[in-house]
């Protein structure tokens, strides 16, 4: 072997093999640290016992005296320092880190601005309990108001994301006389408007090309019946002695319910309800909707009513939940559908009329119902 090999790496002979080397090749036996010794001296060295090798953390790098590191057993000289440093040819195992703290908990967020929220619900419930308690025929133009701008925010919404054309004029306009028909004509009267109404917006339409008319009037129709016509049911409410504790008995156990879905389902809500529909209801917050307004249910009709009963009001609750649920799922299918979170953002911390009305239309002829049945329509 030519002396060039011995340089400042001096060859490896095995993993477990000996540093040596005489005048005409390696000595068996004979472990040296640096350049080559003579044979008589390597003779006379001592082979050291294997002793393993503490994981290294330096891996790739190269010590003072430029010697290669090698994984693997060390052979322990009589000194330390003057033995070569091998180097890690396996992966080094890794340093563990330093235990670091756990994150911070994250609050459940609401999802909107609470307090905008809070403030404007407040606000609206001062002018409906105001219009409801001191002139009915001022609370019913407050319905036909609220329709009309629900049927804007629909048709608008339409329009935008899916170029359907529901005209708006005859809707508007229809809308509110039905409300009005309820009041004054009661059921009968309502029909008469909606049919009138629909009516309307197959003519007017007439007036525009013919393409996508069979899916303009379609929709026309359908928001017709969805908004101003479910609202009379409210109206129609209001027409018997003790109208005004009906309306705020239908008002009251639907804001329960809605106020009971979000606080059970926030805090306790682990279950799906409907994801695909609506990913943040869940079935604990459907119980919590039931439990809350059979409670509120139980007490208005025992004693806001006349003529209720406790019991009565324990179905009515029920009733009220299903129908607030199976609404406000309804829209959401709707929003899915037009890729909208909500229908308007005229109401901070709400988002549109609609996004209101959205659990209140369904569940107004299921209470003007159950109330003709519990204690008659006077």
């Amino acid at each position: 072997m030519s002396d060039s090999s011995w340089g400042a790496s001096p060859p490896l002979v095995g993993q477990a093999g000996y540093w040596g080397s005489t005048e005409g090749g390696p000595v068996q036996g004979a472990a040296t640290a640096g350049p080559a010794y003579d044979a008589p001296e390597a003779q006379h060295t001592r082979p050291m016992p294997i002793v393993p090798d503490p994981p290294s953390y330096g891996a790739g790098q190269d010590d003072d005296r430029g010697a290669a590191r090698l994984g693997g057993p060390l052979f322990r000289d009589d000194t330390f320092q003057d033995r070569p440093v091998p180097a890690v040819t396996q992966n080094p195992e890794p340093m563990p880190d330093a235990p670091q703290p756990p994150p911070a908990p994250q609050k459940k967020s609401a999802g909107r601005d609470l307090s905008a929220a809070i403030g404007v619900g407040v606000g609206l419930g001062v002018v409906i309990v105001a219009s409801l308690f001191v002139v009915k025929a001022v609370f019913v133009g407050v319905i036909a108001v609220a329709v009309v701008v629900g049927l804007w925010e629909l048709t608008s919404r339409l329009r935008e994301r899916k170029g359907i054309k529901a005209p708006l004029v005859p809707l508007a306009l229809g809308g509110a006389a039905m409300v009005v028909a309820g009041y004054v004509r009661g059921a009968e009267g309502a029909w008469v408007a909606m049919a009138l109404t629909a009516l309307a917006v197959l003519v007017w339409r007439m007036t525009e090309p013919p393409e996508g008319y069979l899916k303009d009037v379609t929709a026309g129709v359908f928001a017709a019946f969805y908004v101003p016509f479910l609202a009379t049911f409210v109206a129609m409410m209001l027409t018997a002695d003790d109208g005004s504790w009906r309306v705020l008995t239908f008002l009251l156990l639907t804001v329960v319910s809605d106020t009971g879905a979000y606080a059970v389902g926030w805090r306790f809500g682990k279950h799906k309800l409907a994801p695909r529909i609506s990913p943040g209801k869940t079935r604990e917050g459907l119980l919590g909707a039931v439990l809350f307004a059979m409670v509120a249910g139980a007490l208005c009709m025992q004693f806001l009513i006349d003529d209720g009963t406790w019991w009565q009001g324990l179905l009515l609750g029920l009733a009220v939940a299903a129908s607030a649920t199976l609404g406000d799922l309804g829209e959401s299918m709707i929003k899915r559908d037009l890729g909208i979170k909500d229908m308007g953002t005229l109401l901070p911390g709400h988002g549109g009329i609609m996004d209101r009305l959205d659990s209140l239309l369904p569940t107004a002829p299921v209470v003007w119902l159950l109330m003709v049945i519990f204690v008659g329509s006077t």
